[in-house]
């Protein structure tokens, strides 16, 4: 057969196919991009936060300031998976889970660690809902979490909800949690797992003379296997971001907190955690080394007693957040997990005689280096 005849019998084959039996156009579909989760009265309270993409999607055509609507499904039933699929009932358009970037769970909910264990496997057993959202605990309503906007309107899509990375970068005072890592940790007996609480804040913009609220991370809930649960707010925890591996830039008052000295940002912390036993007594050692650079000057001082300053500002910051846990024996500052990291038999030993409790003792010396290296335009005395 000539070659022509069989390249024309081939085109015309392909143009008679069809391209894709099931595809639908985007705008006939319901993204889901939030899931609630709440427990109530033996049932599961579900939300999801739908956008349709055409709204947000990015084009010379969008309106900066364009107030972009928002619609939020309520589900209830026994279990996870009854509950979410009560939306599509009335959901009128196919929903698709594959774009779901962050959960946020009600403190209720948090309170049985069985119902825990049952809702996040629900969900990840779930094919298109992915392992790396993000994940939330939350003290407000679940509808007003949903319906919140970003700043100038912008969608949930462009605030800390969905896209908390930008903020992170600039001010790393709570890491972000995801939903992997959070499996992780509350799957090893060693690790206290940690969730970020977000709220939502009106004391702070406001658009002409009219307050706008705004997401905030106000805290954080923390829970153990067969342990009770624990939250504690950002200002306790100030201590707990030197210990965190992603913190990238933190903000730190030094002299008196009334009248300060200097406020200088650290940047990217390198913290080392040790262990030793004196007289069969458990006692950690941290040791920190942190680059800084001046941001303000407040009082005349040198580069030397800025950094003297800086070193007892974080120790006073750990020792703080360590101390605010020792009442319900939540260990803030990751020390059992590195134990249980470097040194298992031992973290096993200690776990079986009960003797893996946090006391005034178990934290030791903290041992801190900061080294200034740019005092900005202005040079700063040695």
């Amino acid at each position: 057969m000539n070659v022509w005849i069989k390249w024309g019998l081939i085109a015309g084959l392909l143009l008679l196919s069809p391209g894709c039996f099931d595809s639908k156009p985007i705008q006939n579909m319901a993204y889901v991009t939030a899931i609630g989760l709440d427990y109530k009265d033996g049932h599961f309270i579900t939300y999801a936060q739908v956008l349709n993409f055409l709204n947000v999607a990015k084009s010379d055509k969008n309106e900066i300031g364009k107030n972009i609507p928002v619609w939020i499904g309520r589900g209830t039933g026994k279990t996870v998976t009854e509950a979410l699929s009560s939306l599509s009932e009335t959901s009128q358009i196919r929903m698709f889970w594959g774009h779901v970037k962050a959960i946020v769970v009600d403190e209720e909910l948090l309170k049985s660690k069985a119902i825990v264990r049952q809702s996040y496997e629900a969900i990840n057993r779930y094919r298109e809902v992915r392992y790396n959202i993000l994940l939330y605990s939350t003290k407000t309503p679940m509808i007003d979490i949903f319906k919140q906007k970003s700043i100038f309107n912008l969608p949930a899509l462009d605030s800390i909800l969905d896209t908390p990375e930008d903020v992170h970068a600039q001010r790393s005072n709570i890491d972000p949690q995801y939903g992997y890592k959070f499996i992780a940790e509350f799957n090893e007996p060693g690790i206290t797992a940690m969730i970020p609480t977000i709220g939502i804040t009106k004391e702070v913009w406001r658009e002409d003379a009219q307050k706008k609220p705004m997401f905030k991370i106000t805290g954080a809930f923390f829970i153990r296997q067969n342990e009770k649960i624990s939250w504690f707010s950002e200002t306790e925890l100030l201590g707990r971001k030197w210990v965190q591996k992603e913190n990238k830039r933190s903000i730190l008052l030094i002299g008196n907190k009334e009248e300060p000295t200097a406020t200088l940002v650290i940047i990217k912390p390198h913290y080392r955690i040790r262990h030793v036993r004196n007289n069969k007594q458990l006692q950690f050692k941290v040791e920190l080394k942190a680059r800084a650079f001046v941001e303000e000057m407040i009082k005349d001082a040198t580069v030397k007693e800025m950094e003297a300053l800086a070193a007892k500002a974080i120790r006073d910051e750990m020792m703080a957040t360590y101390e605010k846990g020792l009442a319900t024996q939540t260990d803030l500052l990751n020390l059992f997990a590195e134990l249980y990291r470097s040194d298992a038999k031992l973290w096993h030993q200690l776990h079986n005689s009960k003797q893996l409790l946090l006391n005034q003792n178990t934290l030791g010396q903290i041992d801190v280096k900061v080294t200034i290296s740019n005092t900005g335009k202005y040079k700063g005395r040695l």
